[in-house]
């Protein structure tokens, strides 16, 4: 039995946190349900590839090789070749940055003209279909609301381009590289305000800060977790048996607060707990990516200057991506002629072995065994799986390398680790993922279901919420009367 002190204080907490935070859990709630049906605008992989044309061949006179050496960058991993607006582009990646190189001279590819970045904006939307002839600029910027996450800091600034379609679509052109990074539409833009940067604390002038956004949004969703376990604990030493009844002591909004806030007391406590959970960054579990050593071991030391050799000018016209990429001291040619579609080959060292589609489990196990040791098997992933990861492109395999506690998880594509899944992160995978967006592999094959287990839930939480608000909001005016 809980004392009186102990309960008064609890009491004292919930309501005090409670109070500031009652409308953040009821936009939480309703966020969460818009989110569902209206994500935050990306680029997805199928309308990036859909808007590369065939590349010009004979306007490639510089090799991959060339390309490496004329970046300067150290520890290179990644070739691509694309063909641009202005002409074949080569994308050098290292772990220390990239650089973007024309294919006929080397000279570097930035994108430094209104002029060029329209004419890339206005192709891209020619190849998808989309009109594009009233398009202009709309600014040329660090930062908007829709280009605020990390993964486009490589590519900043960004060029915004309005097409003044019927849909509103806005696409961003990297200055960097001359890609599109990213597409919005209005629909898009007008819901993911009620959506995505109400549910994430995601305005633009917190979150181009990365670090002031990450230490409030965490900060904030532990006081949530507290004042919901202080509510929680409350709830349940106030409840009182009267003859064959369980009652509440409470009376009207107290009551239906009381009682709503027990009839969904799992599902906000995991909610807000896995929310609270998706700002971990590091804190309390791994991140799931490789170390730089781990990563330079899988990458291994590949000879970049055997790549000597242009492009042939016998590849397949229908190519519009070429990608060559260190994988075990061996480079690899990636020709992709299609969203899901692809040959692969080993071209340094020499190889008269035939192309493939996609990478085989003993030459992924080859390499992660090398490159980490310990490892016990390598076997494709199942996508029933409940730690399964997509590949970029959809038929290929992903593989498991399981080594030891640890599992690699390899793109069979394009040799990319997609996850490094140690006890740490399995474990995370279950308290963020799984309680908080219903990432189950049972629920991921009944969308309908899924969806419905979300809008019926986040609507309890909604509803709940809305009772503290009437209940904060009077104690208020008690207050300050």
């Amino acid at each position: 039995m809980v004392g009186r002190r102990p309960l008064r204080i609890l009491v004292l907490i919930h309501r005090w946190l409670s109070i500031p935070l009652c409308l953040l859990f009821a936009m939480w709630f309703a966020s969460g349900i818009v989110m569902h049906f209206v994500p935050f605008p990306e680029l997805t992989e199928a309308e990036r590839f859909a808007g590369l044309s065939a590349i010009d061949v004979s306007m490639v006179k510089r090799s991959p090789g060339e390309a490496v050496a004329a970046s300067t960058l150290k520890n290179v991993r990644r070739v691509r070749l694309w063909q641009r607006s202005d002409g074949p582009v080569y994308l050098v990646s290292a772990a220390s940055g990239m650089k973007a190189l024309h294919a006929d001279d080397l000279r570097a590819a930035d994108v430094d003209s209104e002029q060029v970045a329209l004419a890339i904006a206005s192709e891209y939307a020619r190849l998808r279909g989309v009109n594009a002839s009233a398009a202009m600029l709309a600014e040329l910027a660090d930062y908007d609301q829709w280009t605020v996450p990390n993964g486009l800091d490589g590519h900043r600034p960004l060029y915004r381009i309005a097409l003044n379609d019927s849909a509103g679509m806005e696409l961003y052109v990297s200055s960097r590289t001359g890609e599109i990074v990213r597409d919005t539409t209005r629909n898009e833009r007008v819901w993911n305000y009620v959506g995505s940067v109400a549910h994430w604390i995601y305005p633009t002038a917190l979150r181009k800060n990365w670090m002031a956004w990450n230490v409030t949004v965490w900060w904030l969703s532990l006081a949530a977790v507290i004042a919901a376990l202080s509510g929680l604990i409350v709830g349940l030493l106030r409840l009182r048996r009267v003859r064959d009844r369980i009652v509440s002591p409470y009376r009207k909004w107290h009551a239906w607060h009381h009682w709503l806030g027990l009839a969904s007391a799992v599902f906000v406590m995991t909610w807000i707990v896995s929310g609270w959970l998706s700002m971990d960054h590091g804190r309390l579990f791994t991140t799931g990516a490789l170390t730089r050593s781990e990563a330079d071991r899988i990458a291994g030391m590949p000879a970049w200057g055997e790549l000597t050799s242009t492009v042939p000018g016998s590849i397949s016209p229908a190519a519009r991506e070429i990608e060559w990429f260190a994988f075990g001291d061996r480079i690899y040619q990636r020709i992709r002629t299609g969203v899901d579609a692809q040959q692969l080959s080993v071209v340094v060292p020499a190889s008269d072995a035939p192309s493939s589609s996609f990478l085989q489990a003993d030459e992924v196990n080859a390499v992660i065994s090398r490159a980490v040791g310990g490892c016990s098997s390598t076997k494709a992933v199942e996508r029933d799986d409940d730690y399964f990861v997509a590949s970029e492109v959809a038929p290929a395999p992903v593989y498991r390398s399981v080594c030891g506690d640890v599992w690699y998880q390899i793109d069979g594509a394009s040799g990319a680790n997609l996850e490094k899944l140690d006890a740490q992160r399995r474990t995370y995978r279950w308290l963020y993922r799984a309680l908080h967006t219903f990432d189950l592999p049972t629920l991921m094959a009944r969308p309908s279901l899924r969806t419905a287990m979300v809008v019926v839930l986040c609507t309890f939480g909604v509803a709940f919420s809305i009772t503290g608000v009437v209940i904060a909001w009077r104690r208020l005016r008690l207050e300050f009367r």
